[in-house]
């Protein structure tokens, strides 16, 4: 399959004015994806909000469809949820933690978790071990079986880390994981709609995934996926009259299905529209879309690399569509100033994002680069002549 740029573009008005390389951040909506959003919006304001929910129940449904076909799931494995910090969070505090418990981490793992892993310590005395990098500078994964002991109550890793082009080798993860019965948590905020994802295939037990990004969906949108024979294994950190029923004066009862994570107040408008930006990406095909990102990824280092004045600073065997580097006494924060003035998006990575991987480095911060299929390389020019040109 190939993508119709022009077409594409079409449908992106944002693409008119503007190059877009902040697409791990929040990439640009289609218009598809803007329509169902509005249109929802506006029935709630002509029929009423619940009344325009029941109406739009069979979308609804049609997008817990496509989620699932999305990650190679099934449709009672997925909750939909306001964002992927929040999906993460609602499977990692389902576990019930006890003294000595173990967690295996990455190096490159996003603050959000790893505060969540402190938390987690400091409270009941769990223990988290960082596994070493290997010579790619991707999570070793000798190292990852090394550590594993009886203790090991959990593997969570980010898939692809917010700093970088890095896509560590989830599968080689999960075939650990599973050979040692340990489950296995997979943050792929940044790799969902990128690339074609099979939970079956990675071996994990559980994913968050957020709609902004490289689906292109809505902000405050995202969805959690838990295995089937993990679900009632994890209970939510906190329960509403969606997530259980009040089965007595002293008992209630938990969804038996991934809904159990999700609460009775949603934006429905973001769940239909997150739906459509499924829809869309599957139409495209996720074969498709990871080959133009990567395409223009690779373009866009090459041709950093061609400057003297920048070092590009991805790492791992498979680097994906962002692209970070810093210039010698430039500062990144300048530099997406700069380019910002030029009316092109980037944004800058901060040791405080992941701070073991970057203090490894000896980086404070980086100027990151994301771009997407819906790029042409005649951006992705331009972009390395306005580079060039703020360090000259």
């Amino acid at each position: 399959m190939t993508i119709d740029i022009s077409r594409i573009r079409a449908d992106t008005p944002g693409c008119e004015d503007l190059i877009h390389f902040n697409n791990a951040g929040a990439a640009l909506t289609p218009a598809p994806v803007l329509e169902t959003v509005i249109g929802h919006l506006r029935r709630e304001a002509e029929i009423g909000g619940y009344e325009a929910a029941a109406e739009a129940g069979n979308a609804t449904a049609r997008a817990y469809d496509s989620a699932a076909r999305l990650v190679g799931g099934a449709a009672d494995e997925i909750a939909f949820i306001e964002n992927a910090t929040r999906a993460w969070d609602m499977a990692f505090y389902g576990f019930n933690w006890q003294r000595g418990d173990r967690i295996l981490t990455a190096q490159a793992e996003y603050v959000s978790n790893y505060i969540a892993y402190l938390q987690v310590a400091q409270r009941y005395g769990v223990e988290v071990v960082a596994v070493p990098d290997d010579e790619h500078g991707q999570i070793s994964v000798e190292a990852l079986e090394r550590l594993i002991d009886s203790r090991t109550r959990l593997i969570a890793i980010t898939h692809i880390p917010t700093n970088g082009g890095l896509v560590n080798p989830a599968a080689a993860v999960g075939k650990i994981a599973k050979a040692h019965d340990i489950p296995f948590l997979l943050d792929a905020c940044q790799s969902v709609g990128q690339m074609p994802i099979d939970v079956d295939a990675i071996g994990c037990d559980m994913l968050s995934a957020t709609g902004r990004k490289y689906l292109r969906g809505p902000r405050g949108t995202g969805f959690l996926w838990v295995r089937r024979n993990w679900i009632e294994k994890l209970e939510p950190p906190f329960l509403d009259l969606h997530a259980a029923t009040w089965t007595g004066p002293d008992s209630f009862e938990i969804q038996p299905d991934a809904r159990r994570f999700e609460n009775w107040e949603t934006y429905v408008a973001g769940k239909l529209g997150l739906g459509a930006a499924i829809d869309y990406a599957l139409d495209l095909g996720l074969p498709a879309i990871r080959d133009a990102v990567y395409a223009r990824a690779t373009r866009l280092r090459n041709g950093l690399a061609s400057l003297p004045a920048y070092t590009v600073q991805d790492k791992g065997v498979e680097k994906c569509g962002i692209v970070s580097f810093s210039g010698a006494g430039h500062d990144p924060a300048d530099i997406k100033q700069a380019l910002a003035d030029q009316k092109i998006n980037v944004t800058v990575s901060r040791r405080s994002s992941t701070l073991l991987d970057m203090t490894a480095q000896n980086l404070e911060t980086m100027v990151r680069a994301s771009v997407h299929y819906y790029n042409t390389d005649t951006e992705v020019d331009r972009f390395c002549e306005a580079i060039d040109a703020v360090a000259s």
